[in-house]
């Protein structure tokens, strides 16, 4: 009996110690922003316990985040505002379901809106407010769109859920994962959307041209620099899709930073690939991955490798050359400005007699016909400016003094005199060439700028770049020009992750994770 013990105990042994001793699978992730996070996270949920997996991130910039960074108004950390991507949706549900599992704490995205002025958006079309809203979800603003618009803010309204909805079907079996983007995009009936012009769209099926001008135009502009007739009619829908605004408490980069911890992956920041290239030996298909680190070029080897972010942009050299590289599309160039400054924005630049609501978007005027131009800024200049918070500033004297911080996103660096001129203050003090750096301090305490390239011009098409690249090699940005958002970055790191551990022995059934959240709201 002893002996049957003895040796039953030595084959449990034996088979605990062989499913750990298998070599562990080496996952390469260039990018730490919102899909690179989130395939390292979704990766390490998705996989069972026969597999060991050991994740390595790459990120050239020194931070996690990517696109969704913070900055500190007055350099004080008690006050950090958002220099990238500001809100999330209730029906981003990868965005929503993580601030939950991973704890973190959410707001309402005006929480810290001063408040002051009696209209909170306004959309200015560089000679007039057009339109103005006191709050976005009253009854009362519902009854003004349709008296001015008739029932095009309902229509509108019917097609976004219809279209959400439609999107909504890629977060779910039989189609996630899907190996082709195109081909998803496809089966949920949403061709049609990405291969019109938004204006084509939208007249097709019923909404006015003044509302479409006047609000949803509004909309993609402040969220994609791009006016109706050049961005494709889903982007155009995503852009109305705006129920339950909110954003992470002190920043929305904390999420992937969580994603990151959570996945247990190992990050290197301020570390730059360079190149990718498969193994020589015929009986080896891992990729040796050339990177730039702080101290030294460096090389290393791994069975999966997973570029999240556009590729174009990466400077990566691939050998050997793809069959079929991803298409280069021409991104947006943002700039935000940041200021903070005692002064309101001025009613006579905006020609108004009324306080000058908290948000301005613009809009081109009804006469201006900039057709698919990527230089569709129009006469207001600028795509928005926000008044985001009020921050106190302690003065040399010792007083404390209110002061407005405000976002401007434009096509071009904004100019001292444009700063001077918004806030009402004599312009003639400050040159044409002068940088808002270069006002005094009394009107302008602190400022940060900052150049993006966020998301693409999003043209009308019907082909999308897909996840795979070649055999262990994955590119997430694909998705970009289908929709361009955080929750659909974070959405293909998800796919990738998943299609990548079900290619693993003894991973056909992975987990995917649960996806508690009500959609019967839509």
């Amino acid at each position: 009996m002893t002996k049957w013990l003895l040796s039953a105990l030595a084959l449990c042994f034996s088979l605990t110690y062989a499913s750990h001793d298998l070599p562990a699978k080496q996952v390469a992730i260039i990018g730490a922003g919102a899909a690179g996070s989130s395939t390292a996270y979704s990766l390490r949920n998705a996989i069972n316990d026969a597999t060991p997996l050991n994740i390595t991130v790459f990120e050239r910039a020194p931070y996690v985040g990517g696109r969704s960074t913070t900055v500190n108004v007055l350099d004080n950390p008690a006050y950090p505002v958002e220099l990238g991507a500001s809100i999330f949706v209730n029906v981003n549900y990868n965005l929503v379901n993580a601030t939950r599992d991973l704890g973190l704490s959410v707001q309402s995205a005006s929480y810290e809106r001063p408040k002051e002025s009696p209209d909170q958006i306004g959309v200015w079309d560089g000679e007039q407010f057009v339109f103005v809203l006191q709050d976005t979800y009253s009854w009362w603003n519902v009854a003004k769109l349709i008296w001015r618009y008739g029932w095009a803010p309902v229509r509108t309204q019917s097609l976004m859920k219809r279209t959400v909805q439609s999107f909504l079907r890629l977060y779910d079996a039989p189609l996630f994962p899907f190996a082709s983007l195109s081909a998803a995009a496809e089966a949920i009936g949403l061709l049609d959307a990405t291969a019109a012009p938004g204006q084509s769209f939208l007249s097709d099926n019923g909404v006015a041209a003044d509302f479409a001008r006047d609000v949803i135009q509004a909309s993609t502009r402040v969220n994609y620099g791009q006016n109706l007739p050049l961005i494709h009619g889903l982007e155009a829908m995503v852009c109305m899709a705006t129920d339950g605004a909110m954003a992470v408490s002190g920043g929305n980069w904390q999420i992937f930073d969580r994603m990151l911890r959570a996945s247990r992956a190992d990050v290197h920041l301020n570390h730059t690939v360079t190149a990718i290239r498969r193994s020589a030996a015929d009986d080896d298909d891992s990729w040796i991955v050339a990177v730039d680190t702080p101290s030294g070029r460096a090389s290393y080897v791994f069975d999966e490798v997973v570029i999240a972010g556009p590729l174009q942009y990466t400077d990566i050299q691939i050998t050997p050359g793809l069959a079929q590289p991803p298409d280069e599309i021409p991104f947006v160039t943002l700039h935000v400005t940041l200021f903070a400054s005692p002064h309101r924005l001025s009613p006579q630049y905006f020609h108004t007699t009324q306080p000058v609501p908290e948000t301005v978007l613009t809009t081109l005027p009804r006469d201006t016909d900039l057709g698919s131009s990527k230089k569709g800024v129009g006469p207001a200049g600028f795509w928005s400016i926000s008044t985001l918070r009020t921050v106190d500033m302690v003065m040399d004297d010792g007083r404390v003094e209110q002061q407005y911080v405000y976002k401007i996103f434009s096509p071009e660096r904004v100019t001292a005199s444009f700063v001077r001129d918004i806030l009402g203050l004599n312009s003639t003090a400050a040159s044409d060439a002068a940088a808002i750096g270069d006002l005094p301090t009394h009107d302008i305490s602190w400022s940060h700028e900052k150049t993006w390239r966020p998301y693409p011009f999003l043209y009308p098409r019907v082909t999308f770049e897909e996840p795979v690249l070649a055999p262990g090699l994955w590119y997430t940005g694909g998705i970009e020009s289908f929709i361009s958002t955080m929750e659909t970055s974070a959405l293909m790191g998800k796919n990738i992750a998943a299609l990548m551990a079900q290619s693993w022995p003894g991973q056909d059934e992975v987990s995917l994770g649960d996806d508690p959240v009500d959609r019967t709201e839509l």
